[in-house]
């Protein structure tokens, strides 16, 4: 007989409706559609103020999955790479004052001008380390998002969830292995599934990673007919990935948080901002609920 999959709670990536609404609006909508979580970018934020959101976060009833984001290592030169670090310790002081899981690394791209990638993903390594530190002693824990490779040059220069590891075992060994209190590593990665459905090495690095760094779990649709690599995003359904497979699969390895709907779309951004959190809750329920044989 099939049984229900229990449905994993739902959080509010704001790029999802970035163009509508501003962060007091969608804090107070996730309430209203009953949305428990709920993960800021960090500009919607800004606007807002980290001391006044955290306490409109709270007020609501909202779990904040995540801060999004920090990275952007690589530059040209040792003053942009500098301004980098003290951007990200800034941005892990504001992800520690409204209560986030973690604090989300989007790594950057090559420097302007610059064909050296083994060089960028050195810089990369690099912050993360020299920032590492300082996320340790404020409790928040640091997410490295792997990007699809065709964001290699100017967004990512991490592309999958193995590389992903392999950095945060050269940079905090201690995370290698399960803390004894169940606390999740200091380092750890943010899974999308948008960058990463199409890697026939995901089931290894799900269980490498295990549940103490698998910090977040990011999910859209990828289109086949897509018209914009970065801003045309699927809605739940509406492509080709088996959320309900991959979901199984991320939390199988461990994962038991929230699924964080980001969906970067020119045409979501265009409708009706409750629509769209409707339609991410109906079709949450249809593409992830689904039974299990």
């Amino acid at each position: 007989m099939p049984s229900e999959l229990a449905l994993p709670p739902l959080s509010l990536n704001t790029a999802t409706v970035r163009e509508q609404w501003n962060l007091a609006q969608m804090i107070e909508a996730c309430a209203r559609h009953g949305i428990p979580g709920i993960s800021p970018w960090r500009d919607k934020l800004a606007e807002l103020g980290a001391d006044r959101a955290a306490a409109m976060i709270r007020d609501h009833g909202l779990t904040v999955t995540g801060l999004c984001r920090g990275g952007m290592f690589p530059a040209l030169d040792a003053a942009g790479r500098r301004a980098a670090i003290d951007d990200n310790l800034r941005a892990i002081d504001d992800a520690a004052t409204i209560g986030a899981r973690c604090l989300v690394l989007v790594c950057g791209g090559l420097p302007a001008g610059s064909r050296d990638l083994a060089g960028a993903r050195a810089m990369v390594h690099d912050g993360i380390a020299t920032i590492l530190e300082h996320a340790r002693e404020a409790g928040m824990p640091l997410a490295i998002e792997p990007l699809h490779p065709m964001y290699a040059a100017d967004r990512c220069c991490i592309n999958t969830l193995a590389q992903a590891l392999d950095l945060c075992d050269a940079i905090d060994a201690e995370g290698v292995a399960p803390r004894a209190d169940g606390q999740p590593a200091a380092l750890g990665v943010a899974v999308d599934a948008y960058h990463v459905w199409w890697d026939p090495n995901l089931d290894a690095g799900l269980a490498r990673a295990g549940a103490h760094r698998l910090l977040a779990y990011h999910i859209c649709d990828w289109l086949v007919e897509t018209r914009d690599l970065l801003l045309d995003r699927g809605m739940l359904g509406d492509g080709v990935i088996d959320l309900a497979a991959l979901g199984q699969r991320v939390r199988g390895a461990g994962y038991s948080g929230f699924d964080e709907v980001e969906i970067l779309s020119r045409h979501w951004w265009s409708q009706d901002p409750d629509t769209v959190l409707s339609t991410i809750c109906e079709r949450h329920l249809g593409c992830v609920g689904k039974p299990l044989l």
